[in-house]
């Protein structure tokens, strides 16, 4: 089984700290902006091809703990 969890970031000098995808620039908020905007999670990786399907689970699924 895949831990998602481990792909999430929190780093003081990256986003303000914020949860973020793998040490990027990617909060975790932006991609569930993103997910609730409507888009899928191949239109997310399409348009940014640095996101991987897993990254977009590890953002829902901190989302659901935090």
């Amino acid at each position: 089984m895949n831990n998602h969890l481990e792909r999430i970031t929190i780093d003081t000098g990256i986003c303000h700290g914020k949860a973020c995808i793998r040490h990027m620039r990617w909060p975790v908020e932006v991609i569930i902006d993103l997910i609730a905007s409507g888009m899928t999670f191949d239109e997310i990786i399409a348009d940014h091809p640095e996101l991987e399907k897993d990254d977009i689970l590890a953002a829902l699924t901190y989302a659901k703990i935090a």
